[in-house]
């Protein structure tokens, strides 16, 4: 039996004695030695049961609430159709005077916990539709169309610009030992840009862009990656398709016109659609883990994204892919919004 449990029918069952023995005419005193309970103890419920007939608790015990059903219902409702909105100054001006804490405590035992937003791009109207009608379009894609896209695109990996996502485990005096620390420079210390393809087979290509990219460094950057990676990973000659974001160097006139002369299937491409393009996974990837090896210039930081981009296992690739009708669902489900890919 649970013990707490044992001991309140003990506490009741002795409470009952009490008041037997008293109503039988027993002092304070004999009560209490053959109880074994103090004399305070006794006086107190004897006299509880004097003036209100009964020992068991009373209602209306401790502080009463600041914020009743009906306005926690109101509050709920508040948070639920404007998640930023400020409920304290709200509640004051309908005449309920609450603390901050208050109303976290409140939304918090109804699920409603304080997070930081998520960042997504912004999305206008046009940009949903076009999200929502891709998706509709390709959502009944077999798996083998998908198997066979080279999904591309371009990734800025900064040489410290993640030291303050890092932890380290020290005592509380310690926070200035070089073991500590993370070097910083202005500016973050350079950054390199790198444009990358993978398919369901593996990752393909990775090189990096010296300067800025203009429309004819795309073009020779996919002229010697593009047809090497669409035969290193076994895709099928006739039927691979090349998918690449809306960047304007990706758009511009004589890229279509470069990218015609070459008779690719070209994907078409909602705008502002990171969470379409499994590749980002991979940055992320690619990013934790060159950041782990602490490179210390630029050429190491070089040296490091080509050997962790190879390392990328091809199993992972291959779950990327096979879970991609999944993404197509939530943009439907989300009507075109931002989804949690």
């Amino acid at each position: 039996m649970d013990q707490r449990k044992r001991s309140k029918e003990l506490s009741q069952e002795i409470t009952k004695k009490i008041i037997d023995k008293h109503v039988k005419g027993k002092g304070y005193k004999t009560i209490s030695k053959q109880l074994d309970v103090p004399v305070t103890t006794v006086a107190h419920i004897i006299q509880k049961f004097k003036i209100h007939g009964t020992v068991a608790n009373l209602p209306g015990r401790g502080r009463r609430r600041k914020i009743d059903d009906k306005s926690k219902r109101r509050i709920i409702r508040m948070v639920t159709k404007e998640p930023r909105k400020e409920i304290q100054g709200e509640l004051q001006a309908q005449g309920t005077s609450v603390s901050d804490r208050t109303i976290r405590r409140c939304l918090s035992q109804s699920g409603l916990h304080g997070r930081r937003p998520r960042r997504t791009p912004l999305l206008k109207t046009n940009h949903k539709k076009a999200r929502l009608e891709f998706a509709k379009l390709h959502v009944d894609k077999p798996q083998r169309f998908w198997e066979n896209v080279l999904w591309t695109d371009e990734t800025k990996i900064e040489l410290f610009a993640k030291a303050h996502q890092l932890y380290v485990h020290r005592r509380k005096n310690e926070a200035y030992q070089e073991k500590n620390t993370v070097p910083s420079v202005k500016h973050g210390g350079g950054s390199v840009m790198f444009w990358g393809c993978f398919a369901a087979s593996g990752t393909g290509c990775l090189e990096s862009v010296q300067g800025t990219m203009k429309s004819q460094d795309y073009q020779g950057i996919l002229e010697r990656n593009v047809l090497a990676s669409v035969r290193k990973l076994g895709l099928s000659r006739r039927s691979w398709v090349l998918q690449q974001d809306n960047d304007p160097k990706h758009t511009a006139k004589n890229t279509k016109e470069w990218l015609r002369g070459k008779h690719w299937t070209i994907l078409k491409w909602p705008s502002m659609s990171p969470d379409l393009n499994p590749i980002e996974h991979l940055w992320k990837e690619l990013k934790h883990a060159v950041w782990k090896r602490h490179p210390s210039n630029l050429r190491q930081l070089e040296q490091f994204a080509h050997e962790e981009w190879a390392k990328i296992p091809a199993e992972k690739c291959r779950s990327l892919i096979d879970s991609y009708r999944n993404r197509l669902i939530a943009v439907i489900a989300s009507k075109g919004c931002a989804t949690k890919y």
